[in-house]
This record gives C-alpha cells, structure tokens and sequence, in this order.
C-alpha cells in the first residue's frame, strides 16, 4: 500500500487540472459567445433600408411580372 500523501497530492493535482480545463473552456465559450454578438451586431448596422435605385429596380421588376403575368393569362395590354 502507498502512502496517502501520495493519494492526497494526485486528488490534488486532478482536481487544480480539471478546474484549469474548466476555466479555458469557459474563456473560449465567452470568447464564442461575445464573437457571435459582434456578428449580429454588424448584421443589424448593414441592414440599412434599401437605396432608390434598389427600389426603382424592384418596382420595375414587378411591373414586368404583371405584364408577363397578363401575356400568360392571355389578356392584352
């Protein structure tokens, strides 16, 4: 049988490890978490409202879908 000291000194060892482990674990998930919020938070400056020029060309866009809309339908303009 070995001395307990020894035993004493692994527990030790093991558990100063495992909270070492534990405490970069933490670190990291913090460091993930506060990555994500600075995405989230770009997304969010980015989705400024649309230009005119983006407008005009959806508005166009939707005019020719009703005009082609009608052809198929067999309506004339």
């Amino acid at each position: 049988m070995q001395d307990p000291l020894f035993y004493l000194t692994m527990a030790t060892a093991g558990l100063a490890g495992l909270t070492i482990v534990a405490f970069a674990s933490l670190r990291g998930w913090n460091g993930w978490l506060d990555l994500k919020r600075a995405e989230l938070g770009r997304r969010a400056e980015e989705a400024a409202p649309p230009s005119a020029a983006a407008r005009i060309e959806v508005a166009d866009l939707k005019e020719r879908i009703r005009k082609l809309e009608a052809i198929a339908a067999g309506v004339d303009l």
